[in-house]
């Protein structure tokens, strides 16, 4: 169960900020309602990252793809995915306020992509969120081929990893999430996780854009392992 109140006051790019620290995000009714609601869930979803699980199967296609997996290489593009309706979901939370303070988060180096892109150059698959001190923010996913919004989490957790980050917070879990280690803790928990990730910062580029597939899995379990 989440709270959920109407802003009582005009959300910046600065408020937006002060809000993932103080554990609460916004979110809109659908993409036509122009208010913007405060959301904290009762129980909040986290990937421990040092916990990542990666399925057999996907390891394998990360290792043969023949896609590309870049970082903030377009924002607009990732967003509008994001928002797009699809099959069994024909309305999205993402409004135009959504769009507009996340772009003014990404032009300030808070806001994060990673993006899979084919061979032929198309953007298939992607994931959004937002970097504060060492926590990270997962917003929302997609994708348009098989697997490939699974393999950018898989590429944003070895980011997270090596940039040092402490907390990858999913907001709520689902069946998808929770193949990947997702586990569910309480308010309180997470307020206090969330207090240890902000005393420390992180480096969302650390990891160099070209790191090889083998690379990104070694990564993963290494921080598995310790």
């Amino acid at each position: 169960m989440a709270s959920r109140d109407k802003p009582f006051l005009e959300i910046t790019a600065d408020v937006l900020l002060k809000a993932y620290s103080c554990g609460i995000f916004p979110m809109a009714e659908d993409a036509n309602d122009p208010q913007l609601y405060w959301i904290e869930p009762q129980e909040r979803g986290l990937i421990p990252l040092n916990g990542v699980i990666v399925p057999r199967r996907l390891a394998r296609t990360v290792r043969t793809t023949s896609y590309r997996v870049l970082v903030d290489r377009d924002f607009d593009a990732v967003i509008e995915r994001c928002a797009a309706s699809r099959p069994g979901r024909r309305s999205t939370w993402i409004n135009q306020q959504i769009r507009s303070l996340y772009g003014e988060l990404f032009k300030a180096g808070h806001c994060h992509t990673v993006e899979v892109w084919s061979a032929d150059d198309k953007l298939i698959g992607g994931l959004y969120g937002v970097a504060l001190g060492g926590a990270f923010f997962g917003e929302s996913m997609f994708s348009e081929a098989r697997d490939t919004s699974k393999i950018a989490l898989l590429y944003l957790c070895a980011r997270l990893i090596a940039g040092g980050f402490r907390m990858l917070d999913t907001q709520f879990v689902t069946d998808h999430l929770r193949q990947f280690g997702a586990v569910e803790i309480d308010k309180t928990a997470f307020h206090d996780e969330l207090e240890r990730a902000l005393e420390i910062t992180g480096d969302f580029h650390r990891l160099p854009t070209d790191a090889s597939p083998d690379r990104i899995l070694e990564i993963i379990e290494t921080a598995s392992a310790e």
